[in-house]
Order: structure tokens, then sequence, then C-alpha cells
């Protein structure tokens, strides 16, 4: 599934031993691509003119800026590392098979002492492997969820009880917007809020081996009587959209790329906290949030002079004025110190509201594919249950499909549609590819009519080996090309109908029959 370029690959420990800061002989013109999300697109074409124009070191980057989403980007680089972004920013969760898959260049002596002295302490253990190499720049500290409200239905003293603040949509016949049925990345505030863990382990490979989980337990008990008060109220709504606030919210848990919207629905009345604690038995827990990173990453490159320059642009990038250009236009929440002291930054309400936040977060690292769909479950379970005995039996589900996890046979290949849940763990055989003698894998399915008639070709159990869109080479014609609008690469068919779809390794081919 990798196609890396042998000489790319020999290569990855020499350019990852260089001296990169340095910046002799490196004069010259280069021809970049450079991957970034698509709301900083512009200003980054900007940033690299203004580094082409005042670097002392004669480097000029003729640069293409491509958008490819900060959770796309990891796949399409471990799938083809040749045709991949030469910088490019990715989620802090996809470092590790990043890495693995030889993907990053590991940073140099000085690079790796630039990043130390200049970058949030967190954000550089999350760049640092166990051996104390780095292999990525800190591009932002701010990618986790808080609370916004509008302050003339929510008063500021109840802003840390979740039960006042229901009571306070409730009285207002506001929403209270938080994605406990539709994101497990959201419903695992109740659990971490408890003390709950969810940590798991790969080999060197990057195959998951176990995960250590206490969702199942006393404490994940606790935890789902918490969030019982909040999914049954007839006011709470599951979603993290700005526009929530437009359709009768009075909050909304959400991120930083939420923020501009979100003022310009609520203007003054724009309020930010981190999340509230709850109560059960008399006894308080302050909901906890996953908490991560984005992080920039040099592709290993043949020329050591364009590595070395590079790096450079990375540093520059990732640097104070970039930072503070990226706060100031886009709200993002700057990993590098200089910039998280600068008075603009320092007094951002939001900001702020993200570092109250995260010291009750937990730092989210490399989480089997699955997962997501199995524990968002939990939120639709806990919202029928009637006792406890019904909250521990959803407990008890989640357990049992954590553990069939590690029954999957994951050499094989599966659609997966919104026709059938989006279910990458199907035990059925309807959705299953079969084998030929050549390797590759053909299935016939049918595809219903459908708000939606999207799906992605996946291994079982992880969504990050998925085989897209992009892979389309015959029958193009019969899927959309939905451009920016498709950043998952789902294969979307154009009609309902009976199709033969095969994977050949590295092409998809559709046949409609």
């Amino acid at each position: 599934m990798k196609k890396l370029l042998a000489i790319v690959l020999a290569l990855v420990m020499a350019i990852g031993m260089m001296p990169v800061a340095t910046a002799d002989g490196l004069a010259g013109t280069y021809d970049i691509k450079v991957w970034v999300a698509n709301e900083i697109v512009d200003l980054t074409k900007q940033q690299i003119e203004d580094f082409n124009a005042t670097n002392t070191e004669g480097i000029t980057f003729n640069a293409t800026i491509e958008a490819v989403g900060e959770g796309d980007a990891a796949t399409q680089m471990v799938t083809d590392v040749e045709a991949g972004g030469d910088i490019f920013c990715f989620a802090q969760d996809q470092f590790a098979r990043l890495v693995q898959a030889g993907a990053l260049a590991k940073l140099g002596t000085r690079a790796q002492q630039t990043v130390q002295e200049s970058t949030d302490a967190d954000a550089v253990a999350a760049v640092t492997t166990a051996d104390g190499n780095m292999f990525a720049y800190p591009l932002t500290a701010d990618n986790g969820y808080f609370m916004y409200y509008d302050n003339t239905v929510i008063p500021e003293e109840d802003i840390d009880s979740l039960e006042a603040l229901i009571a306070d949509c409730e009285k207002a016949q506001k929403n209270f917007a938080f994605e406990m049925q539709s994101s497990a990345w959201y419903l695992a505030s109740f659990f971490f809020g408890t003390g709950c863990i969810s940590q798991w382990n790969a080999d060197d490979s990057g195959v998951f081996t176990e995960v250590h989980d206490t969702f199942n337990s006393d404490k994940g008990l606790i935890a789902v009587k918490g969030m019982q008060k909040l999914v049954t109220s007839p006011y709470h709504v599951s979603s993290s959209e700005a526009s929530a606030f437009a359709n009768g919210a009075a909050i909304v848990v959400t991120g930083t790329w939420a923020s501009k919207d979100i003022e310009a629905i609520l203007g003054d009345h724009m309020g930010v906290a981190d999340l509230p604690s709850f109560e059960v038995d008399g006894q308080s827990y302050h909901l906890g949030s996953f908490f991560g990173f984005k992080l920039m990453g040099v592709k290993p490159q043949v020329d050591p002079a364009k590595a070395a320059a590079l790096h450079l642009l990375a540093q520059y990038l990732t640097g104070e004025k970039c930072s503070l250009e990226r706060h100031t236009a886009k709200g993002w929440g700057p990993a590098n110190l200089a910039a998280q002291a600068n008075e603009e930054v320092a007094n951002d309400p939001i900001l702020k509201a993200v570092y109250e936040q995260k010291k009750y977060g937990v730092v989210q690292g490399a989480i089997h594919g699955s997962w997501w769909d199995i524990a968002k479950v939990i939120g639709e379970e806990v919202k029928v249950a009637t006792s406890d005995e019904d909250l521990k039996a959803a407990l008890q589900n989640y357990e049992d499909k954590m553990v069939s996890l590690f029954d999957l046979d994951t050499s094989a290949l599966l659609f997966v549609g919104a026709w059938n849940g989006w279910n990458n763990a199907d035990d059925t055989d309807t959705f299953y590819f079969k084998k030929g003698d050549d390797g590759s894998y053909t299935l016939t399915l049918d595809v219903p009519e459908s708000d939606y008639m999207g799906g992605r070709i996946v291994n079982p159990g992880s969504w990050d080996t998925d085989k897209g869109f992009a892979q389309v080479t015959t029958g193009a014609d019969l899927v959309k090309d939905l451009g920016a609008d498709n950043p998952d690469n789902n294969i979307v068919f154009a009609a309902p109908g009976n199709y033969t779809v095969t994977w050949t390794g590295s092409e998809v081919t559709i046949i409609q029959n």
C-alpha cells in the first residue's frame, strides 16, 4: 500500500543527522509543494513570499500551496510519500504512523535545539520519539474543545456547573449543543473527568496489539450517570457546529476553529469558558477533554541542500511572526512561546479558555480507527437507559466491541458507506471484497438511494487505510468529484445501482452492472 521511493528511504537517516539549521551553500531556487489547511492557504502563500524576500541565505521557494486538511495529510503521505507535500501539516495523533512510514525527516541538532528553546513543552513532547529524536515542528497548541455560551441566557455564576447550565437552557427553552451521540471525541470528556483512561499500544509496524481501557468500571458508571443528565434533557442537541447558535442554542461545545463564526452570530453576547463540572452522589467531577497539537513536517529529500532549506522554512513558518499572523487572521493558538506571551494572544479570551481546559485534558495519542464508531454509541445507549443496569449494559457492550477489535482480520478489505452505518467492523460478507489470485480485491454491491451515497474502502478496524476517490481510475464518471467538499476522500456514487468495485493495490476500478 505504501509506495515509497527507495532512495528517499535510504537517505532518511542520513538527512536526519544533518545539522539542518546551517545555511552553508543553500542559495538557489527550489520547487516545492506545501500542504496546509484550506483556511490558511492564502496566508501561507504570503508567508513563504515573505521568507523569500527576507532570508539572508539566497533561498527562493517556488511554492505550490495545496489545501489538504490535517486529518487527511497523514493518510495521503503514508500511501505515497513521493507524491506528498515537501512540507505538510498534520494532527498530532498521526505522528507515530508518519515516523514509521518514513514520511518525516528527522530534525538536526540545531533545529532540535531551536524547537526546545522556543516551543511549548507539551508540544515539544508531541514531536519527540521515545529515543529522544524530533521529527516535526509544533504549529499550534490549541486542538481541543471548550464552551461557548450566550451571555444573555447563561449567568456567569452558572458556568462551572453542568446541572445549572442544563437548568438555564431548559428555563430559556434554548439548546445545549454537545456532541454526545455523534462523536466519541467529545463524549470521552465525561470519562476523562472521572479518571478513566483508554491507552493503546501498537507493535513496531503500527498494528495495535492491546488497549488499556477503564471505561467499563465504577468510574465509567459515574461518567455515564453524569452524561445521562445532559443527553436526557429535551434541550440537548448532539452538535458542535457554530450554526447551532443561529438555530436556538445557548451553549455550544466546540473548538477555536468555530470562534469567528460564533462571534459573527453572537457578537458582544459571546461568552467562553472551560467545560463545567458535574455531580454524582455528592461528589463533583470536572469534565475532561481530548487535547492535541497541529504539527508541521518536512518530507525526506534526496537533495541535502533542499532539505536544509526546507527545514529553515519550516522553522520560519512555525516561528513567532507567522504564529502571530495565524492568530490574528484565524484565531489559531500558537505553540511558539514568544507568540504565546504576546499581549494579543495572552489576552485572547478564547485561548484563555483553551488553556484552562487543557489542565483537564488528555493528550490524544494514536487510537484504533474503529474506536471512534464503537465509543460514540455509548451516548445513544445512555440516552435510552432507564436504570443503572441499563447503564452498565451500555458499558459492557462497549467493552465487548473493544475486545473484538483484536480478533479482526486486518488484512481483509471491506466497503463501508452511509447505507451500512459506516460500520468498518461489519461481521457479514455483504461488504467484504474477495481476493483474487492476482492479488486484486473485488466486490459487487448494491448502492441504495440515499441522501449521501458515499463510502470508503478500508481494512477492518482502521479508517487510516482508506483507498478512496483519489484512486478511482476507471469508472470516474460513475462517482462524483466533490473537490474541497470531500476532505475524507470518500467514493460518492452519482446514482443508485449495482456496482462492481475492484482495488488492484493502487487503483480503484468501478463498473456499473
